[in-house]
Parts: C-alpha cells; structure tokens; sequence
C-alpha cells in the first residue's frame, strides 16, 4: 500500500509533516521503535512509528532521521501524546533527508495504525503471490544468462501485458520486447529519470511523455557480488542503466513492485557480465595510452596496435587509420553532503570513461554489444578513446569526391547528413558537434548544476607516429570546449587552425578591458541615439567591407552607411579601412 492511502484514512488520524512528493512511497510493514538506533530491525519499507522517547535534546534528531534513511524506510509517524507539537528539528531532519513525516493525533494508539497496515498489505499480496512466486521461478530459469534482457522483457509482456526497454542513460535503446522506442523518446526518459535521480527520489520515477506515462526503474546490481554502492550519486548517475515501462506504478501493489526490482536486478547481473568483457578493450587502450605518453618508439606501438586492431575490428587485421577522443567530466565540489552524497570532490575519470564508450555508440544501433569496438582508457581525470577507422573501398576513377574515404563506423554514421546517399559517400570522419547531438539533453539533465562533460576530437591518423599529435590534437581541442558555456561542449580538430582556439584562453580581466575600450562608445551612443551602430558595425565586417552589400543587408543607402562607419571611427579613434583596426573591431565582437 502507499503513504498517500495512509494519510487519506481518517481513522488514523495521521497529520502530514513534510515529504509531500514522496507520499507514492510503498510500505511493506509497520515498526513501533523507540531505540536510538533502531537499524537492525529494519529491511526497508516499513512506516516507523516511534514517542520519541530516544529524543533528549535537538542534537538527536538528524543521527535518527539519517539511520532510517539510510535503512529505506517508507515514512516516519510520531505521536504528540508525550511531547504536543513534534519538534520542529525532527521536521527539519525529514525534510534535509526528504523522509515523510507524520503526527499521530495523541487520541490514535500505535496499535490501530499497526492492525491496518498489517491488514492492508497482507491482503494485497495474498491475492497474488502464488502468481509472483512462479513469475520469479521462470525469471530465474529463462533470464538474461539464457537468452539476454529480452527474454526478461517478454516474459513481462506475456504475462503481465507491460510494454518495457532496457535504456542506457543517454536513451539508446539496449533492450526492449515489440516495437523499439524512438531515439527522441529513449533519451527524453533517460533525461527524466537521470534528472529524478540527481534530486535523491528513489525509483521507480513517473514520467508523462506525449502523453503516455512511463514508469522509469534504476537497474543497479544489490546482491551478491555487487559493486558497493557509490558514495555519491554522481559516481554512477551517468552510467547506470534503466528500465522504462509503459505503465502509470504509482498505484501498483507491492508485489507487482517487487517482482519488477526483481526484474532489475536480473538485468543489473547480465549488466555485469557485459561489462566484464569491456576490460581486454579498456586494457588494450590503457597499454597503447602508456606507450604514447611515455615516448614510446612508434615501432613498438605499431606492434601493440597490430594487437588491437583483430580485438576492435574482427576480421579485419588492421585498422589504417585511428582517431582520438579526449572527454572529461568535472563535477563543483560540495562542502557538505547531498542526496546520498559525501562531502568532497567526486572522481570524474572513471564516469568519462563509461559515458565515452557510450557516447561513442552509434545511437541508431540497439543492443548492448555494439559497443564492442570501443577502446577506453581513462587517466586522472580524462577518458581517452582509441577509435578504429576501417578502410572503405576507394572510389570508381570517374567517380566525383577525392580521395579514399574512410568510415569508423560508429556515432559518425549516424551523423552523416540525412542526403540519401550511401554511407561510405559522406563524411565518415567522427565529429564533434555530431557525437554529442542526440545525447545532450539527457546528459545535461544528469549533470545538473554541478556537472560538466568537456569532449575534443582528434584528425584521424595514420600511423603509429602520429597517435602522440592526435593524442595532444584531442586534449586541446576539449580545453578549447571547456572554455565555452553549457554543460555539455565539445570541440574538434579543425577549430585549432582558427582564431577561436585563441579566444576562449584570453584572460576575463584582458577580453573586459579590451571589449569595452573598443565597443562601450558605441554603446553608449546607441543606447542614448538609437543609432544601431553595433549592428551596422558587425554588418560592415561579415560582408568584408564592401559598402555596396552592406548597405543592401541593412537596407540603407550607400551614404547613410558611410555616416553610421564615420560615427564609429570619430567615436573609437579607429580606421575602418585599415586591415588592423577591422580585426581588432572582429575580435571584440566576437569576445564581448
């Protein structure tokens, strides 16, 4: 049964507190307490009632909300027969650990909140426990180790008639029984659920989405074996996968609830196992990453990437060319913890490293296995992709567009404009801007306010020789991305032959002072004159000076563009038909 059932029951005489988003909670029990450190008697998703005997002083409080957060318990309800009114830091502690807090009317006994409890969910899970206990059996015989998650998700279709998709936490589709998602509804629910989860909700997240409303499941593995759980909610928000199912589960029954975590934790297993096998690709990149920064001969890389090659592309021998990408997370520190945080800052390598093997899938492929020719290594605080290149054949002699092409095969397929021409005939090159499109939002809704993901790209390269350059090429290209705004930026290769590798490491005290010695007259004029000064100037610039196109792009006569430039000059003491004054005129504009 759920908080909400509770608090609608007047008999109970349960007054709410705080914790009013939370009241979709389910609660399996009932636990009168009123230890201090009541933990060993919980398993979770108990409603504690307690008189608040354990209580001395105010101090008490938030070490006994924390235990009962920490231990998963549906709700607190404390009675006012022994102090009134509850203490206002027992509200504050539930509200800092967002745990719904009642007040029991000093006329109700703990007792009849118990026997209703009790009542109301012994009689939920009679009707349907059998059918879960043989749900679960044929889970465990028929799921993912025998077949994948999608024998998981049809067994949810066949017998409880749930439409559901495994979701990686950009969106892409890992799983799913029927009809696959589109893309742009995969990673509106991944957004929503990572979003959910950076606010500390606990799954299941609901989330209407064109009008359809979907029940959005965390897939983390809590039994034996697991990984512990991180510290820190950013440790693993942007790596963990989820299940989405096509159902509104806040009015559930706990056992239905239960048989879906079950389903969970069988996918989170096969989500192990998969990620096992990434470690031969993660070391082969790691081994190459060692030699590249190390000065290695190139013949002695060359060697270690005639290893990887056969790994990263079977059946091929050997890739004839290589791209880099360099990604980093970056998260703000924290002085004091968040939802399930830790003070301090978070390790952002190891979440680069997923996310870039993620990112570097191409998003119009499903399944969780095409990630197989993805090599990343992390160090510090960098993910580095090595990505393979095979050859395409080169064109027919009287074929039209240069030289060979090459594909890697990856997220640029997916990029290439949609032009109706065969793949191999468009730019097979990774780029930046194109990696980061269809993931953006759901990773800006993971990030939060405190989150940043920072990516450059490298040229591709031909040899083991060029892999340092690239290596240096990919590094600088993410600096130049990490000095723009957003949350998610990247960069690439061919914007460090531009001005604008320049810009972004100018000094703020420098691009001020620089800005508004040049732009803040004109300014100043056409905030008193209205005279558009600013955008006669840029318009004078993008058409190189030429007073005849200007004066057609702004519509204006010839002469009175000859006056607006006239007013800029008398008021900059510049000269608008010398080559300096233009550019330093270009780079103010492009700075302020």
């Amino acid at each position: 049964m759920r908080l909400r059932a509770l608090l609608e029951t007047e008999a109970l005489g349960l007054r709410l507190l705080g914790g009013e988003d939370e009241l979709d909670r389910t609660v399996r029990g009932v636990m009168t307490t009123d230890l201090r450190d009541p933990s060993r008697y919980l398993s979770g998703g108990e409603l504690v009632l307690t008189g608040l005997a354990w209580r001395r002083d105010a101090s008490d409080s938030e070490p006994f909300v924390r235990i009962l957060a920490g231990a998963g318990v549906a709700g607190l309800a404390a009675g006012e027969a022994e102090l009134g009114d509850i203490p206002a830091d027992l509200v504050e502690a539930c509200l800092q650990h967002r745990l719904p807090l009642f007040a029991v009317h000093e006329t109700v006994a703990f007792a009849t909140i118990t026997e209703h409890v009790v009542r109301q969910v012994s009689g939920e899970r009679a009707g349907d426990l059998a059918a879960v206990v043989d749900r679960h059996r044929r889970l465990m015989t028929s799921g993912p180790a025998g077949g994948g998650p999608e024998v998981v998700l049809d067994l949810l279709t066949s017998d409880l008639d749930l439409r559901a998709w495994v979701l990686s936490p950009t969106g892409r589709q890992i799983a799913g029984a029927g009809a696959s998602l589109p893309g742009a509804l995969g990673a509106a629910l991944a957004g929503r659920h990572l979003a959910a989860t950076r606010t500390g909700r606990r799954g299941p997240h609901r989330a209407a989405v064109a009008g359809t409303t979907y029940s959005l499941f965390p897939i983390r593995n809590t039994g034996r074996g697991a990984v512990p759980a991180a510290r820190d909610v950013r440790e693993s928000v942007l790596s963990d996968w989820l299940l989405a199912v096509e159902a509104d589960a806040s009015d559930w029954p706990a056992a239905r609830l239960d048989l879906l975590q079950g389903v969970t934790q069988l996918i989170a297993v096969e989500r192990d196992r998969r990620d096992a096998a990434r470690t031969v690709r993660r070391r082969l990149a790691q081994e190459v990453l060692e030699l590249v920064q190390a000065g290695a001969a190139p013949a002695e890389i060359a060697a270690r990437l005639r290893v990887a090659a056969p790994v990263l592309l079977p059946g091929l021998g050997a890739a004839p060319q290589w791209q880099v990408v360099v990604a980093r997370v970056d998260w703000t520190a924290t002085d004091t913890p968040g939802p399930g945080g830790v003070p301090g800052d978070i390790a952002g390598g190891p979440a680069a490293q997923a996310l870039l093997e993620e990112i570097l899938v191409d998003p119009a492929v499903s399944g969780p296995d095409s990630a197989d020719r993805i090599a990343v290594a992390h160090t510090g605080e960098e993910a580095i992709a090595l990505v393979p290149l095979p050859a395409v054949p080169a064109p027919l002699p009287d074929t039209v567009g240069g030289p060979t092409d090459t594909t890697a095969g990856t997220a640029e397929t997916a990029a290439a404009p949609e032009s109706g021409e065969p793949a191999a005939a468009q730019d097979p090159a990774l780029h930046a801007d194109a990696l980061l499109a269809a993931v953006r939002e759901p990773l800006s809704a993971g990030l939060a306010d405190d989150g940043r993901l920072t990516l450059g790209v490298s040229a591709a390269v031909h040899s083991a020789e060029g892999l340092r350059g690239a290596l240096e090429e990919a590094r600088h290209a993410r600096r130049v991305a990490a000095a723009r705004p957003g949350r998610v930026c990247a960069a690439g290769h061919h914007e460090l032959a531009s001005h604008v590798l320049l810009l972004p490491f100018v000094p703020d005290d420098v691009r001020r002072a620089f800005t508004a010695r040049l732009l803040d007259p004109l300014r100043d004029y056409d905030r008193r004159h209205r005279a558009e000064l600013i955008e006669t100037l840029e318009a004078f610039l993008d058409c190189d000076g030429s007073w005849t196109r200007c004066a057609a792009r702004l519509h204006l006569h010839v002469n009175t563009l000859r006056y607006r430039v006239g007013r800029i000059e008398q008021l900059t003491g510049r000269d608008l038909s010398r080559l300096e004054d233009k550019l330093d005129f270009f780079l103010a504009l492009r700075m302020s």
